[in-house]
């Protein structure tokens, strides 16, 4: 078992080490390189791959090829064509042109998405075969790639290229997950064995040969209000990650905030939502077992209305402190949320589609609601702020608008979605 667990956390820790080093900072990138009010495109185009990309990664590794090595070529192909758009940032500089530089960005997140639901897949498969419980030993194995994820911010916030720019406002930071995606491709095929559970010809129908019963777990009422409100949730996962890192940016444009320590290191200061993260995982079995999904799902919606709200009313000087807040609120907002909707779809479906399930949870959050939620919310910022890369005393007004809405969710969710928590099922 040690050496299982061992496995599984270097796996979490590359997965996310990829992402990180460009999620949060690459908002910054983009603002610099002239693509500001193109940002919300960026983050959508994550949400607009997840609708289709996980799940048909989750039927191929159900149904015919073993879900790590699913992974590992997800990531040959994601971790290719990032080293290939960097590549193109470097050669091209200021002269870079939106299309090619965007084509080799979808292509990259297309590969990458599906891994995220892929890697639980085999992460669960490998306990479960080791004989423990997903619930109970997963979340700490999950907090190793949460700190994967710091580790490349903040490498990327406080290294800088031979001209001493920061990697979070360069495409070095593209560099970075290009070669981590690259590493991982290797490794994952050194993971334990997910075996494909066809069923005979005889006897399957073409919903169970493709993957797609999935889908029927929305007949299900109780699923289907639980997607749907994932889907609502999904559409604020992303709004921080594309806007707080050139929000925070921005107040250098502000005499009064100009020489702050958190204007100067957005990445550092946005770091501390992770290793929030870190130590919410942690509670995530003690909270499922107590409380149950509804409550717990609950807790994330009202974190997501405090993480919004806090960034609304405070800056990176004498309110520096409400940053901190809102960055602490976020590990209860995001894991509360993702991981334990994660673990509660793969209690209640069968083992037959569970990778296919996983594949549909990220298309409603990570495919639907991220891809609606990032397009709204890129009408709301274009509407409000003029320049992404300056200073605007109307970026109050747009979290408070995103506050507003986790909160109108919440409170929806608490009325239609009927759940018994029954402690000894969990």
């Amino acid at each position: 078992m040690k050496n299982t667990t061992l496995k599984l956390i270097i796996l979490s820790f590359l997965q996310f080490a990829v992402w990180g080093a460009y999620l949060t900072s690459m908002g910054s990138y983009l603002a610099l390189a002239g693509f500001g009010s193109k940002i919300w495109l960026f983050f959508a185009t994550q949400g607009f791959v997840s609708i289709f990309m996980p799940a048909l990664a989750g039927i191929v590794a159900d149904k015919w090829i073993p879900a790590q090595k699913v992974l590992s070529l997800c990531h040959a192909l994601a971790g290719l064509s990032m080293l290939a758009l960097a590549w193109y940032a470097m050669s091209a500089g200021s002269g870079a042109q939106f299309g090619l530089f965007y084509t080799l960005y979808t292509i990259s997140v297309a590969f990458y998405m599906p891994t995220i639901a892929i890697s639980n897949s085999v992460a669960f498969n490998a306990l479960e075969v080791s004989g423990k419980d997903p619930v109970k030993d997963f979340p700490p194995i999950r907090v190793f790639g949460t700190v994967g994820f710091i580790c490349s911010m903040l490498f990327v916030n406080f290294v800088r290229n031979s001209q001493g720019v920061q990697f979070q406002n360069s495409y070095e930071q593209f560099f970075v997950s290009g070669i981590l995606s690259i590493v991982l491709t290797v490794y994952a095929l050194t993971l334990p064995n997910c075996p494909c559970k066809p069923k005979s010809a005889a006897t399957q129908s073409f919903a169970e040969a493709t993957g797609l019963s999935a889908f029927r777990l929305f007949k299900d009422s109780r699923f289907a209000i639980f997607f749907i409100f994932s889907m609502l949730l999904g559409a604020a996962l992303q709004i921080t990650n594309g806007y707080a890192n050139t929000f925070i940016k921005s107040f250098q444009g502000n005499p009064l905030f100009a020489d702050t320590w958190g204007a100067n290191n957005a990445n550092a200061l946005i770091s501390l939502s992770q290793i929030s993260e870190t130590l919410c995982i942690l509670l995530i079995p003690f909270f499922m077992k107590k409380f149950g999904i509804k409550k717990v799902m609950l807790i994330a919606m009202f974190g997501w209305v405090l993480r919004f709200g806090f960034f609304g009313i405070g800056n990176p000087g004498s309110g520096v402190w409400l940053f901190v807040l809102s960055c602490i609120v976020y590990g209860v907002a995001f894991d509360f949320f993702n991981i334990s909707g994660s673990l509660f779809v793969n209690e209640n479906v069968d083992p037959g589609i569970r990778s296919s399930a996983q594949g549909l949870f990220m298309l409603m959050t990570n495919g639907i609601g991220a891809s609606l939620g990032t397009w709204v919310a890129g009408l709301v910022v274009n509407h409000f702020i003029e320049d992404t890369a300056a200073y605007d005393p109307e970026w109050r007004t747009v979290w408070l608008i995103f506050a507003a809405y986790a909160l109108v969710v919440g409170i929806l969710f608490a009325i239609l979605f009927k759940y018994k928590h029954q402690p000894e099922k969990q």
